[in-house]
């Protein structure tokens, strides 16, 4: 049987990682924890409200950004780091990227940070919805109201357009890099084809907006929130999902999934609820295995794997964190 662990931060949750193995997690009022042990212990992050979060691609940091206009790394062992400063803007956009490169967005300016210190703003005609770097080079997507928008920050090439009506709020590369998905204010998803634009592969029928998404260890699947059970769209076809139905795991007609995160290596999908029901869901047979009980703490905002996949940090709206430990 797993065992849990929890903290009642009493601040929404925005995000979890591991840090060389050290449970961490990003509170909204600016707070940033570190579990060592038992105990938890908090540092100060932001001076206000604590907007996103993502951890660098090395484990190493988790990166936050905040209505103080700041950026800021903070690692295993709870130091704190200013990355980045724009006074009097919100950084509501966060994205990391490869050699420790990250970006950030504010309105319709998305900046990146590149590998060598240097920064490229990125100034769009309508406000940044979401930001992703593709998985080999150097190149950030940025999602934007009618399609997303994708750049070399490093060169002086002209960017991509990617175009469809609408307006898309979150942005994710397929493993391979051969898929664009965007998220939608239209309870949706859109894909392209990256090498070319096309392809244009429609996902719809969520009862909820898409506000997660997770791609399997292979990047056979796509794991998205939104709907009664977690929706993992199939794109290891040459044209993605188009004409295909989706794996449906974990059905609950009471309960909309708001969170999901794919294990790192197996084909099985952690699902956490609106009422704050966490469980683990395998592809092949659908079998599925009660992590944690509808509870305190509201729905589940945030869930995350260590690299080994034996445990899980997990966070809810109303402040609640903790750690599923599978070992056991």
């Amino acid at each position: 049987m797993p065992t849990l662990q929890t903290f009642p931060f009493g601040a929404y949750v925005v995000g979890a990682a591991f840090l060389r193995g050290v449970p961490a997690f990003a509170l909204g009022d600016g707070r940033l924890a570190r579990v060592d042990g038992a105990a938890a212990e908090t540092a100060i992050g932001h001076g206000g409200g604590l907007m996103a979060a993502a951890a660098s691609l090395d484990g190493e940091q988790l990166l936050t950004s905040g209505d103080d206009g700041r950026v800021v790394a903070f690692d295993a062992a709870g130091g704190v780091v200013e990355l980045a400063s724009r006074p009097r803007k919100w950084i509501d956009q966060l994205a990391t990227g490869p050699n420790g490169a990250f970006a950030f967005g504010f309105g319709r300016e998305a900046v990146v940070h590149l590998p060598d210190g240097k920064e490229r703003a990125l100034t769009h005609e309508r406000a940044v919805g979401g930001l992703a770097f593709a998985p080999k080079g150097l190149r950030l997507a940025v999602a934007r109201y009618n399609g997303a928008t994708l750049w070399w920050p490093a060169t002086d090439a002209k960017p991509t357009e990617f175009e469809w009506k609408g307006s898309h709020i979150g942005v994710s590369f397929s493993p391979d890099g051969k898929f664009l998905v965007t998220s939608m204010q239209e309870s949706a998803l859109h894909g392209w084809r990256v090498a070319d634009g096309g392809g244009h592969m429609r996902m719809s029928g969520y009862p909820g907006k898409v506000k997660s998404m997770s791609w399997s260890a292979k990047g056979r699947f796509l794991a998205t929130s939104g709907a009664e059970m977690a929706v993992l769209w199939p794109f290891h076809y040459k044209d993605g999902p188009t004409g295909r139905q989706p794996l449906q795991l974990g059905t609950r007609p009471d309960s909309l999934v708001t969170f999901v995160a794919c294990h790192p290596s197996e084909e099985v999908v952690a699902i956490g609820y609106k009422d704050g029901t966490v469980i683990a869901a395998r592809f092949t047979d659908s079998g599925e295995a009660v992590l944690r009980k509808a509870g305190e703490g509201g729905p589940i905002s945030t869930l995350a794997w260590d690299k080994d996949g034996v445990r899980i940090a997990f966070g809810t709206e109303e402040g609640t964190a903790g750690i599923i430990d599978l070992r056991d």
